[in-house]
């Protein structure tokens, strides 16, 4: 276990080992939710956005909101 320093931005630096151990990289998003009086962190699995798919790049949140509607919206239409 490692001391952490909150900033004047209510900030903290992850540790190395916490990094390297979770694979957290930059642009990576956590979950936080508190447990208690204990603040839980984790790694969000499943971002379909960080995925190489048959496009050959990433995928970004916007394309993925564009094609929700998109077929929701075909959806709707056929009822």
């Amino acid at each position: 276990m490692e001391e952490v320093k909150v900033t004047r931005n209510y900030q903290v630096t992850i540790p190395y080992e916490a990094r390297r151990k979770l694979g957290i990289r930059i642009g990576d998003k956590l979950i936080v939710r508190v447990e208690g009086d204990n603040i839980i962190i984790r790694k969000k699995k499943g971002d379909i956005a960080s995925l190489n798919l048959t496009l050959g790049r990433k995928i970004t949140d916007e394309e993925i909101n564009e094609v929700i509607n998109e077929v929701s919206e075909r959806i709707a239409g056929s009822s």
